[in-house]
């Protein structure tokens, strides 16, 4: 009782020095520190794109990606990916090459630069909290990072490679030949890769309404049937294409989050 009423003089204190506009110009001098690094690795990631979008970004095209690989090998050879599985990527725009190179590095760097966003935030919050409150939201910061890269990780490994495979093998007619544009392949690699990470922030996103008071265990399991119908809505959102199979890819995951998040909620 006396470490709050010690907290809440500090609170005070801290607020009594600090105005409005000042609390402004700190967020403000956060926000600087963050484009100055953001600015950093995108120079970074520029100068490395042209190694990671031939052994990375466009792995996924060919029969040897290794997802492909050890799923067979693994599989004893149930799963079969043939070796001569390989997609021909074409630019039939002039500037297009350009503006992805440029477009991918931010994409990247921004992705990289997670773990330093929510330290800034951190910093800016940390006043403010009291001692039995870091602990929680320190605990979010970190659980939120993980899970905003594991998302994005399986977007990679699992969702993107199959869905791209499934849509480019295919076929409607044989005398349709698929020919992939360069924008198409990589608007919908960045999109799901980073859409995947934020979704994956569902259990987090939970854990804080239930801290807030709004929901608890039973109401999620209560509403778990609309809940279901609710995320093959939002798979088949985030899905670039409409067929049954990516839909699942991206719906399997999301319901396992929603389960996560009924584990990590308040009674």
């Amino acid at each position: 009782m006396e470490e709050k009423v010690v907290k809440e003089q500090e609170a005070q204190e801290y607020e009594g020095e600090l105005t409005f506009w000042d609390h402004l110009e700190v967020l403000r001098w956060a926000l600087v520190r963050i484009a100055i690094v953001l600015v950093l690795i995108t120079v970074f990631t520029f100068m490395a794109m042209p190694y990671i979008f031939d052994q990375y970004i466009l792995a996924p095209t060919t029969g040897e990606f290794f997802v492909y690989q050890w799923l067979e090998k693994v599989s004893g050879g149930i799963l079969n990916f043939s070796d001569d599985f390989a997609i021909q990527i074409i630019n039939i725009n002039v500037a297009s090459q350009f503006f992805t190179h440029i477009s991918t590095s931010l994409s990247l760097a921004l992705v990289l630069t997670v773990p330093y966003i929510i330290y800034e935030l951190w910093k800016f919050i940390r006043p403010a909290l009291f001692d039995h409150e870091v602990k929680h939201v320190r605990f979010a910061f970190l659980g939120g990072t993980v899970m905003f890269y594991l998302g994005c990780l399986i977007a990679y490994l699992l969702v993107f490679p199959f869905t791209f495979r499934f849509l480019t093998e295919y076929e409607l007619s044989a005398a349709i030949q698929n020919q992939i544009d360069l924008s198409s392949y990589i608007g919908n690699f960045v999109m799901l890769v980073m859409v995947m990470g934020i979704v994956f922030e569902m259990p987090l996103l939970a854990w804080v309404l239930s801290c807030m008071g709004l929901i608890t265990k039973s109401f999620l399991r209560q509403y778990k049937s609309y809940a279901v119908v609710g995320l093959l809505v939002l798979s088949a959102v985030i899905t670039p294409s409409g067929d049954p199979f990516s839909m699942m890819l991206v719906a399997v995951p999301l319901y396992l989050l929603y389960e996560m998040s009924i584990l990590v909620v308040k009674e």
